[in-house]
């Protein structure tokens, strides 16, 4: 435990003299504040994406519980026929608690998008559809196909259960896709911040050689040099989080013609989320610098 807290310790203290060992600017300085920038800047997108699927996926799969359609395609002259024997089905059918036909406006509205607004829909044969809505038990959908076909051969049940299931795969999917994105990112950064802490470290090699014959001991060197990466790592992925958060603010407003694209980025306790970034990159740059230190250190003996 005390070797694990001791370089955290290091870590949060002040020590001026360690800190000039490690060169405060040049090629490995702007690596691990570049590096960190794009990788919290692209860590940002990825939540976001991951978070605006899931959010879509929800608000679908809503919109389509606790209801069903029922399509009624038959020869002209039967249609209000059958339609008048599908309203009876249903009033009789346990977990139905409502059922309505949609009127030609409606079904206009749900055409308009493909056919545009001056679609005639009475004067084609386009199938009437009634609306099912659910109690809190539902219905049993396999015994009312069985009495459509037998009393309303034209009537065919559309329960969503085909369109929910997709959508809440695909949420699971696209949230799975988001983690691994971010666990990537995690592992380029830390490559990134261990290749310019070898490279600072190599560097460097005379001063420590020289720092080690005034009796520096090795735990010292490494850690001036995982504090200074660390606090690199930070600020550039607050930096790299700022920037993305401000490009998402900038992204149009959700609304319903937009639908999934203007809807990416955060609600409500959501813009915390990438609050945790920087803390993050700076574990990954700590752990990473300090293999890296160790390694060099022992290699350089």
């Amino acid at each position: 435990m005390n070797r694990f807290l001791a370089p955290i310790l290091a870590l949060l203290s002040v020590d001026t003299q360690a800190d000039r060992v490690v060169p405060p600017t040049g090629f490995t300085a702007r690596l691990t504040v570049f590096a960190s920038g794009a990788m919290a800047f692209l860590a940002v997108f990825a939540l976001a994406l991951s978070l605006a699927t899931g959010r879509l996926a929800e608000q679908w799969s809503d919109a389509l519980a606790q209801s069903a359609t029922i399509r009624v395609a038959a020869p002209e002259g039967q249609v209000d026929q059958q339609v008048l024997a599908v309203m009876e089905i249903l009033q009789t059918t346990p977990g139905v608690a409502d059922a309505r036909v949609l009127t030609d406006d409606e079904q206009r509205a749900l055409l308009e998008p493909w056919f545009g607004p001056d679609l005639p829909v009475e004067t084609l044969p386009i199938p009437r559809l009634i609306e099912i809505i659910e109690d809190g038990d539902g219905f049993d959908p396999e015994g009312l196909r069985q009495r459509l076909a037998g009393e309303a051969p034209g009537a065919i049940l559309d329960d969503h259960s085909r369109w929910r299931e997709p959508l809440v795969r695909a949420a699971g999917r696209l949230r799975l896709l988001g983690g691994v994105s971010i666990a990537l990112i995690a592992l380029t950064t830390a490559a990134m911040i261990t290749l310019a802490a070898n490279a600072a470290l190599a560097a460097n090699d005379q001063v420590i050689h020289v720092l080690r014959l005034v009796g520096a001991r090795d735990r010292y060197i490494a850690g001036a040099f995982v504090r200074r990466f660390t606090l690199r790592a930070f600020a550039g992925a607050a930096i790299g989080m700022l920037a993305g958060l401000l490009a998402i603010l900038l992204l149009p407003s959700a609304d319903v013609g937009g639908g999934f694209l203007t809807g990416l980025g955060f609600r409500g306790w959501h813009w915390l989320l990438p609050l945790l970034i920087p803390p993050l990159a700076a574990i990954v740059a700590f752990l990473a610098t300090r293999q890296a230190a160790n390694t060099t250190l022992r290699e350089l003996t």
